[in-house]
């Protein structure tokens, strides 16, 4: 799931939710979106809770993904959590632009 963020946040303009079936799962996810995001030309992007695996966060820049296990993600709700937000902006600045990627998808 995709959400759009740009106005209502200032540390990214979309945050992805994935799930992913086990922690090994999980964790290969991550490291292979880590690896894409490098071949798109975003140099370093921080990942966290890649080891354990229930919910790893990648942070790339004016995108940020949290990949989850099911129970995870349905116990943080985080889709719920910033429905909430929709109505009023939380940012104090408006979001940067997106990044652009010379490679094509």
């Amino acid at each position: 799931m995709v959400i759009d963020l740009a106005g209502k946040a200032s540390f990214a303009d979309h945050m992805v939710v994935a799930t992913g079936t086990s922690q090994r799962h999980v964790a290969a996810i991550a490291a292979h979106l880590r690896e894409s995001l490098k071949g798109w030309g975003i140099k370093s992007p921080s990942v966290e809770g890649q080891a354990r695996g229930d919910w790893v966060l990648v942070d790339a820049g004016d995108v940020v993904i949290h990949i989850f296990r099911a129970e995870v993600r349905a116990f943080y709700d985080l889709e719920q959590m910033w429905a909430a937000f929709a109505a009023e902006p939380v940012a104090t600045k408006p979001a940067a632009k997106p990044r652009r990627s010379s490679a094509s998808a």
